[in-house]
């Protein structure tokens, strides 16, 4: 058997793009879909008893509103993407017709009747964070990051600086940050980036931190865990365990069974799925677009809903609400009404895609109101989703949005907001408000202000503060104004809350104090599971001396199984890489894992053995599997294809839900650190792709528009040598076994017997002239790394050599050598360079390439 050669693998379905849909399915003309008005639209809605909404803003007054956020006096900031999906193509979509609105009461009674365009000609703006004196900004295509002022007062604002600078980025606009968060610990957070930012001098600084999995949104509950929902793995909430600073930690049980199953009150069909994800009345039965979740820390709805994740599913036209129970250490999701939705509607239009806890107490939801609410690679040609958007005339209907207020017959209205003019010991007293956003919002201002006048009655607070919640946000309100002390990080560690003791052991990495280690240490025996996997997750975070050996103990002396299961996480899920590469290869394996962890993995699992396809046949995954894959070890230029243009039919026999899509808006760094990453983790271990290799096939397909099939790809691989059998094969080591290098099979190997040393070499003849472009050597049948260095040369005749074709590195297991076309008979491979001084040079299998005919 040859090394595989290269077949193609649907590598990163970003937004699962479900193909299964039967193309014969007979889609006739229906009566199109009709906008309803916002009065008409409210009789849609399905709630439970005592709950209703109420309509806040609608066009055209917003168009297309896709976030929303309050600053300090409850003024409404809405992000409009108005260029969104102007057709079913998404024609003229990146251009600058989007724009930041406010909204304000000017009676002071929740009725917003003053609207001013704060933001104007912006491309696509996806998030927005009111801060002081002026509102963050983020727009699509870019990580740069701009604060708008206004300075006349007159809701327009005037000065624009920017205060992030992250250059430009590509990709399809639903995979880009959004959801921009002032988290508890003064750091600003946000879905997709693997980084977060902090605000000081006017300038954002950047921090990297491992990615979140996030899609659209974000939130942050009452510890200041950061919560995020995913629509490309159909799973909702995702890596909610632990906070991400720490890593992507999931545990198993952590939701009911069936919680992924949706509940819709009407169905077009009008998603990827098509008839594998939907019921009989053509509803959707599972999550496919999940979005804009929020954690409700209102005081203004029954206390039933406090501390409960909402998040929209705007193709099943609802919103779902996530009761979240902490056993044990792990936190688990229910969902409270078993076949049904807290918030369902008969309209197809209403598309629920971002929710936020308001000042007044309860949760405003921001509805786009639209047609379509898939991005154009998912309505492209042929497409199921095409066919059911131009049978019901969906994609006529655009130019609307509304904003709706969840209340309870028992929601009382409350007086505005007006924290931005608030003394300093207004903002320490309102710490302690029952409303989330307002302790929120007061602490964001304090900690702006940076006035060291309210230390004294904040350091008061942590210590005699009754309420536990004003105690953790006096807590990192000092350490946001530079004053937080090591005793008081004690006080909040003998803490009779466990809430507070964690926020206890997360303030104190902020000071890095070695003489608060056996403070913090001590808490590993502490009688809350939770208490204990945070001085886990700290441990290792700080870098403790024998944080393994550590962790381990702490998990073996305590009953908890959730300290168990997530210290084993926190013990493997390591990013440390091979010693062996270098530390350029090892940057190229951060980079790369930083986009799989935001992206890749929603299809093709953390673990590269592919996410499970709820509610299909056991076995089912989104997307092929990438771990010890045939697919992976194959040609580089395969996998390249793949990215640059998308795949579509089978691959591999099967039919899988994840279509790959283009990436091809990404820079070629970026697709050459993905695929090192993919080839080089998992077990996998095959040589890196750099990007002048990307460069070349991006150059030599330049002409293509349409994704690839497997055969085609298949087709334009490099073709392996078939007379292996009539190579004549020589070394300068033992010769023994020496044709276990061609018997194809990867079990068999040729060994030196003697540590692989520099000037070592084989040579093959071949048995006529070849024009040869390559070698494929496996060194070893499982993934692994170590120091080799080869040098190849060719040669007509056997005594006259070329200069070297290759001359460089030979690290991984799998390793592919490309080299430009040249004419040979023989060829030597020479090492030079030596090994670990241990172990001998084995080669499992040679195999040389010839080049394709067909490239395009």
């Amino acid at each position: 058997m040859n090394i595989p050669r290269p077949v193609l693998v649907s590598l990163l379905g970003f937004a699962a793009a479900i193909t299964l849909a039967d193309e014969a399915t007979d889609f006739p003309p229906k009566p199109p879909v009709k906008a309803l008005s916002p009065v008409e639209e409210a009789k849609t809605f399905q709630l439970p008893k005592g709950y209703h909404l109420e309509l806040v803003l609608s066009e055209p007054d917003i168009l297309e509103p896709v976030c929303m956020a309050f600053d300090g006096n409850g003024r409404l900031f809405v992000a409009e993407m108005r260029s969104y999906m102007r057709d079913i193509d998404g024609s003229n979509e990146i251009v600058p017709t989007g724009r930041v609105s406010v909204h304000w009461s000017s009676k002071h009674n929740g009725v917003y009747d003053q609207h001013r365009i704060f933001a104007d000609k912006l491309t696509l703006p996806r998030l927005l964070l009111p801060l002081a004196d002026g509102v963050l900004i983020g727009q699509t295509d870019t990580n740069d990051i701009y604060f708008y002022r206004d300075t006349k007062g007159d809701g327009v604002a005037d000065e624009k600086k920017l205060v992030y600078q992250g250059g430009a980025r590509g990709g399809n606009l639903e995979h880009q940050p959004s959801g921009l968060t002032w988290g508890i610990d003064n750091w600003i957070y946000s879905a997709v980036n693997n980084y977060r930012l902090r605000w000081k001098d006017g300038q954002l600084t950047k921090q990297d931190i491992p990615g979140n999995g996030g899609q659209w949104g974000g939130t942050q509950d009452d510890d200041g865990k950061f919560w995020v929902v995913n629509a490309g793995s159909e799973k909702g909430p995702i890596n909610y365990q632990q906070h991400f600073l720490y890593g992507q930690f999931n545990a198993r049980h952590q939701a009911d069974v069936g919680f992924e199953m949706v509940w819709p009150a009407m169905g077009l069909r009008d998603f990827q799925g098509g008839p594998g994800r939907s019921r009989d009345d053509n509803t959707l039965n599972h999550f496919t677009a999940t979005c804009g979740g929020e954690i409700y820390r209102g005081d203004q709805l029954p206390a039933e809903l406090k501390g409960n994740l909402f998040f929209g599913e705007p193709v099943g036209r609802l919103v779902r609400r996530a009761q979240i129970e902490v056993n044990d250490g792990i936190t688990i999701l229910h969902n409270p009404y078993p076949q049904n939705e807290f918030l369902r509607s008969t309209d197809p239009l209403f598309r629920p895609v971002d929710m936020k806890t308001a000042p007044d107490g309860t949760l405003f939801i921001c509805d786009m109101y639209r047609g379509i609410i898939q991005e154009g690679n998912w309505t492209r040609e042929g497409s199921y989703l095409r066919k059911v958007i131009n049978q019901y005339g969906m994609d006529k209907v655009i130019n609307h949005g509304r904003i709706w207020r969840l209340v309870h017959d028992t929601t009382k209205h409350v007086p505005e907001p007006k924290l931005l003019s608030a003394p300093p010991a207004q903002l320490v007293a309102t710490l302690a408000n029952p409303n989330g956003w307002y302790r929120d919002t007061a602490q964001k201002l304090l900690v702006l202000k940076q006035d060291q006048s309210v230390v004294p009655a904040l350091t008061t607070m942590v210590q005699k503060e009754k309420n536990p919640l004003g105690r953790i946000h006096a807590l990192w309100t000092l350490e946001g104004l530079g004053a937080l002390t090591p005793d008081l990080v004690r006080t909040a560690l003998k803490d009779a809350s466990p809430q507070v003791r964690r926020a206890g052991i997360r303030a104190s990495e902020s000071l890095n104090d070695p003489a608060l280690q056996p403070d913090v240490a001590a808490l590993a025996k502490d009688s809350d599971p939770s208490v204990v996997i945070q001085v886990c997750l700290t441990a290792k975070l700080m870098k403790w001396k024998d944080y393994a050996d550590f962790i381990n103990r702490a998990a073996m002396t305590t009953p908890s199984k959730g300290v168990k299961e997530i210290a084993t996480q926190a013990l493997t899920n390591s990013s440390e890489f091979p010693r062996e590469l270098s530390g350029t290869q090892k940057e190229i394996m951060n980079r790369g894992q930083a986009t799989y962890q935001e992206l890749c993995f929603t299809c093709h699992g953390l673990d590269g053995r592919g996410m499970s396809a709820e509610g299909m046949p056991p076995g089912t995954t989104l997307a092929p599997p990438l771990a010890n894959a045939r697919v992976v070890l194959g040609h580089r230029d395969g996998l390249i294809r793949a990215l640059l243009h998308g795949v579509t039919g089978p691959v591999g026999g099967k039919t899988y839900q994840g279509q790959m899509i283009s990436m091809a808006t990404n820079s070629d760094e970026w697709i050459a650190d993905v695929l090192s990453y993919i080839r080089n983790r998992f077990g996998n271990s095959v040589t890196f792709i750099e990007a002048k290799d990307v460069a070349r096939v991006r150059k030599e397909t330049q002409s293509r528009t349409t994704p690839w099939t497997e055969e085609e790809i298949a087709a334009t691989a490099p073709s392996v040598l078939k007379n292996r059998p009539e190579w004549k094969l020589t070394t300068s080591e033992n010769a023994r076994g020496l044709e276990a290098i061609v018997d194809g099979n990867l079990k068999t190997k040729w060994s030196s017997e003697k540590p692989l040393a520099n000037g070592m070499w084989i040579s093959v003849e071949l048995p006529s002239e070849e024009t040869i472009n390559g070698l494929r050597l496996a060194f070893g049948e499982h993934g692994g790394y170590l120091s080799r260095n080869v040098r190849v040369e060719t040669s007509l005749d056997g005594q006259t050599w070329s200069k070297p074709v290759y001359n460089g590195t030979a690290v991984t297991n799998l390793t592919e050598i490309a080299f430009n076309p040249t004419k040979a008979k023989f060829i030597k491979i020479t090492q030079t360079g030596g090994g670990d001084k241990r172990t001998p040079w084995n080669l499992h299998e040679l195999d040389v390439t010839t080049p394709s005919a067909l490239t395009h």
